[in-house]
């Protein structure tokens, strides 16, 4: 089962209409690693999950599963 962020990361990223390799470039990570995340076999680290939360106006907390918003 995934987690939670791994679903959100995903559904968010579908949203924007982006790609993997797209939203990678505007992180400056490797496409390979948004896969991993969204798959739930690694997790971001807090300075990532942060840039994520701004990039897609959201909360860390609706990232994390902890919110609905």
């Amino acid at each position: 089962m995934k987690n939670k962020f791994a679903e959100r990361l995903y559904e968010l990223r579908t949203e924007k209409n982006l790609s993997r390799a797209e939203l990678a470039n505007k992180l400056c990570v490797s496409t390979r690693l948004i896969s991993y995340w969204e798959n739930g076999k690694r997790e971001c680290d807090f300075d990532m999950l942060i840039e994520l939360a701004d990039l897609f106006s959201v909360s860390v907390d609706f990232l994390l599963g902890r919110s609905d918003y």
